[in-house]
């Protein structure tokens, strides 16, 4: 088994949420979503993005808008719909929690009987 595939499903597990919670604060079009990600060492690309997009856009849970640019064609930016932003808060409940539990198992400490 390679550490590898292991480390990128558990990136793919969080990626809705990141997405989610970049957005909370403010619109962001796909190039300052990206660049955000990969601050974070979250290294994902556009061709995994733009799907992941369009389905949290047909869930409900983000918007878009085009807006014009200074320097090349328009641009979409990708907002939080209410349900999108109720929908984060639920998230980040259940964040909390995973790691709340994966701490407990993974800090537990062995005695020997």
């Amino acid at each position: 088994m390679k550490i590898e595939n292991t480390k990128a499903q558990m990136r793919k597990g969080v990626l809705e949420y990141c997405i989610l919670s970049v957005l909370k604060d403010d619109d962001a079009y796909v190039a300052e979503i990206l660049n955000t990600l990969k601050d974070a060492k979250l290294l994902v690309v556009e061709g995994t993005i733009y799907p992941l997009l369009t389905r949290l856009k047909n869930a409900g849970l983000l918007n878009y808008r085009w807006e014009e640019s200074t320097s090349g064609p328009p641009r979409k930016y990708y907002g939080l719909t209410e349900t999108g932003k109720l929908f984060l808060k639920e998230l980040t409940t259940t964040w909390s929690e995973l790691q709340n539990a994966v701490n407990i198992v993974t800090e537990q400490k062995t005695t020997s009987k």
